[in-house]
């Protein structure tokens, strides 16, 4: 065999062992499902800031809270999720409304004050609060119900950077419990449809 085919051979062998490798870790930096029968394990009371002042989720203690982890400048994910959020909350009954809520905890402090969280989620719902924090208080809400985000710089976009996360509607029940997470792309009736699951548990 040739010089110049083997030689050619070789390349092709580190490009594609390189590719492998990358896409090894992507895999292991993606936001990881979580195990529906593992929720009983995950979630918990915690207090971060609204523009009102620190909100708990013990505040809420015979509501059915939906709680969204994101942050106010994500493109796609986070609207999605408030929209089905507030479209579930639009479709309950008027008595049914006084027993459930929504939080938005963003991940990204930075760019989001409370004051600025409570403008973004007024144009979806007022049953929704927008929450935040430092960041090792957030963290440790981010662990507690198993979610996932990090900083990705962007240096040729405006933005400066986006923040990836894991992207679920958390649903706690009126215990203050979590019950499950489901996806942000699920439909308002599905979400409405558990929402009414829990308040008739209640």
């Amino acid at each position: 065999m040739k010089k110049s085919t083997l030689s050619t051979l070789r390349i092709l062998l580190i490009l594609t062992l390189l590719m492998l490798i990358s896409l090894a870790v992507i895999f292991s930096l993606r936001p990881q499902a979580i195990n529906s029968s593992n929720s009983s394990t995950l979630g918990g009371d915690f207090t971060l800031q609204s523009s009102q002042g620190p909100v708990s989720l013990s505040d809420y203690r015979g509501k059915v809270v939906a709680l969204y982890i994101g942050y106010a400048s994500c493109p796609d994910v986070c609207p999605t999720a408030l929209a089905v959020i507030t479209q579930a909350f639009k479709s309950l009954e008027t008595e049914e409304k006084l027993q459930v809520a929504g939080l938005f905890i963003s991940v990204d402090p930075d760019r989001d004050t409370p004051e600025k969280l409570a403008t973004y989620t007024r144009f979806f719902s007022p049953m929704i609060t927008g929450l935040t924090a430092d960041k090792a208080s957030l963290d440790k809400v981010v662990r507690q119900y198993g979610a996932f985000y990090r900083k990705v710089e962007m240096e040729d976009s405006a933005m400066g950077y986006a923040v990836d996360h894991s992207s679920r509607i958390y649903l706690i029940d009126t215990a203050g419990k979590l019950y499950k997470p489901l996806l942000h792309n699920s439909s308002p009736v599905q979400l409405m449809t558990e929402i009414r699951t829990l308040l008739n548990q209640s």
